[in-house]
């Protein structure tokens, strides 16, 4: 990408918006259609998580399962231990969305969309995980009050507090991907200029932070994160103008390329037995590839045919079910394998089954009543 290319050609020779029928076509019900490929993507990524957390690593699951999960999946738990990436793989999907869901809103309607998506089902997750930690039974430890109300906050990380949920710590990388987004292409207003500008300034500006030293701008730039939301951005920019947009396929591949080099410096180690689990190079290489691919598929069109109408519940699901199927999944299987006795592949499908079924709860009686009240009171004139 040259700097004429960034600044006139996306002005000049921009190819023109073509309106992709998965997004802006009307359903027989008056509604717009949804991409439920991606809703089936999120999921995946949830179950590649929770399949690294309950038998992938070690640490306080391996309490629960009464040894570490290598005993208890020696065939699956290597492959398990690749699960993590699954939020690699969220931060891809999170850049598509969020970059279609801001074009051409307010900056107050991007607010509201955005803190009544997270809040709601958050601050259940907070208050459940609590009480079922302070449960006299329970093994694991609660917080102090003044710890679980800071978490309500979801700024936990960047004060120093002790966090409720240990996957929180990907939400605070959300939030400050929304806040860049919204600075610099939602509040100007969204333009394929705007936004390449964005791509290509975020990813030297991240390059530079990682040069500098400096934590805050390790902070604000989020280095090891920022390919996975700028590929995300160009991948709808895919999706929007279509595959023979050379520039965005530029921002695809070098946040492909800057985002393998994070993966694999954060997550490869050499072979140790006291590693909570092991990694090949190309493993994570190919994994996040993977997610690259998934998600181009789907902005290309690729995945089309995967319109069934029960991804939609999937990626509604999905949300809660990554918020409460870490803590609270050490506590059922803890019951059902220790307790109960059941086998340990028995034990791990009951859990997520059970987790998924919890998700439900909370977006049937948390998030559909609550998103839309919180969503009026931050934007009344919504429509």
């Amino acid at each position: 990408m040259t700097a004429t290319e960034l600044t006139t050609g996306a002005r000049s020779a921009a190819p023109a918006p073509r309106t992709p029928p998965s997004i802006r076509t009307r359903s027989r019900e008056g509604g717009s259609s949804r991409l439920r490929a991606l809703d089936g993507l999120r999921l995946l990524a949830a179950l590649m998580v929770a399949a690294y957390h309950y038998g992938g690593r070690g640490g306080d699951i391996s309490g629960a399962w009464g040894g570490t999960p290598a005993h208890q999946f020696p065939t699956l738990a290597p492959y398990f231990a690749y699960g993590c990436l699954g939020v690699q793989i969220f931060f891809i999907i999170s850049g598509f969305v969020i970059c279609l869901s801001g074009w051409g809103r307010t900056l107050r309607a991007f607010i509201a969309s955005r803190v009544s998506r997270l809040y709601p089902a958050y601050w259940a997750a907070i208050l459940l995980v609590t009480l079922v930690f302070a449960l006299p039974w329970v093994a694991y430890k609660a917080l102090a009050p003044s710890e679980v109300l800071t978490n309500l906050t979801m700024l936990q990380q960047p004060l120093g507090v002790k966090r409720v949920l240990g996957v929180c710590w990907t939400l605070w990388a959300e939030m400050r991907f929304y806040a860049l987004f919204a600075l610099c292409v939602v509040l100007p207003g969204a333009t394929r200029r705007r936004v390449v500008l964005f791509c290509a300034g975020w990813t030297l500006a991240a390059a530079l932070a990682q040069a500098a030293h400096q934590p805050f701008l390790n902070v604000v730039l989020m280095p090891e994160y920022a390919p996975f939301f700028i590929g995300g951005v160009g991948l709808y920019l895919l999706h929007r103008y279509g595959a023979r947009d050379p520039i965005a396929w530029a921002i695809v591949l070098v946040s492909w390329l800057i985002g393998q080099h994070y993966a694999v410096a954060g997550l490869w180690h050499a072979p140790s037995v006291h590693a909570f689990s092991y990694r090949s190079t190309a493993g994570i290489i190919a994994v996040v590839t993977l997610g690259f691919v998934l998600v181009a598929a789907v902005a290309l069109g690729g995945l089309r045919r995967m319109d069934w109408r029960w991804l939609t519940v999937a990626g509604a699901l999905t949300y809660p079910f990554y918020l409460v199927h870490e803590h609270l999944g050490w506590v059922v299987v803890r019951v059902l394998h220790r307790d109960l006795g059941l086998p340990s592949y028995a034990t791990l499908a009951l859990t997520v089954a059970l987790m998924l079924m919890l998700a439900w709860v909370l977006h049937r009686w948390v998030e559909r009543p609550l998103t839309p009240v919180l969503k009026r009171s931050i934007d009344p004139k919504r429509r």
